[in-house]
């Protein structure tokens, strides 16, 4: 894990966070910054930890996980560049709430809490932005708790795919790549079913065409179709 000089504005600038601030609220940003290289399978930071940095990534991919009491550990959410996380605690009770690691070799950006509370407070934009990030991520877990009561495991599978498209989607030759490596589990997590059920799913549009995997990597090869059966229309 290296620690290099802080971030110019134009490094911060595709972060959501500072999405439409004025460059002068951006370099103020980044002048308060911390970025490091971050190699992968490190954890960032604990579930039940006090939040030392709020954070976003530049680059790679972090998986944000919570364990029960009974020890076993779900996937929360993938984190891809532009992306904060770890910055609940700021308007919470300064705990972390999950597990944060990363997936592949990730470039990270963080603050220390208090300075990035006092630059919420000095311009209202970055505040203001803050609660758009946290207000559209409860919406989705609130569509993926009505998904789970309303929806066969099928469609919130295709559901969970489209929306990693819109995340970390990649164009290439044969279809649109998703940039997280991902692991059958981890369907099986983000759609609310089980590995069984998510591997017979996933495995049965393999052989329908619908996509195609390896190296821990989905391609959608037919996104159209994939979009019909979450529709439920296929």
């Amino acid at each position: 894990m290296a620690t290099v000089p802080p971030p110019d504005a134009a490094a911060i600038a595709g972060i959501a966070l500072m999405a439409g601030l004025h460059p002068d609220v951006q370099r103020e940003a980044a002048a308060a910054a911390r970025i490091r290289h971050i190699s992968r399978d490190v954890r960032i930071f604990d579930q039940g930890e006090i939040a030392g940095r709020a954070h976003a990534l530049l680059s790679g991919c972090v998986r944000i996980t919570q364990s029960g009491s009974d020890g076993e550990e779900i996937l929360i959410r993938l984190i891809g560049p532009g992306e904060i996380f770890g910055c609940v605690p700021l308007v919470t009770d300064g705990l972390y709430p999950a597990d944060a690691t990363t997936m592949a070799a990730s470039i990270e950006i963080s603050w220390d809490p208090a300075e990035l509370l006092a630059l919420m407070q000095r311009h209202s934009g970055v505040a203001i932005n803050m609660v758009a990030i946290l207000g559209q991520r409860l919406g989705e877990a609130q569509e993926r708790l009505r998904e789970l009561a309303t929806q066969s495991a099928e469609r919130r599978i295709a559901r969970a795919l489209l929306r990693l498209l819109g995340q970390a989607g990649r164009a290439i030759g044969t279809g649109i790549r998703i940039e997280f490596p991902l692991r059958r589990k981890d369907i099986a997590d983000i759609a609310g079913t089980t590995l069984h059920t998510a591997s017979r799913i996933v495995a049965g549009w393999e052989r329908q065409g619908v996509l195609a995997s390896g190296n821990q990597h989905l391609v959608i090869l037919r996104p159209e179709e994939l979009r019909r059966i979450a529709e439920g229309t296929a």
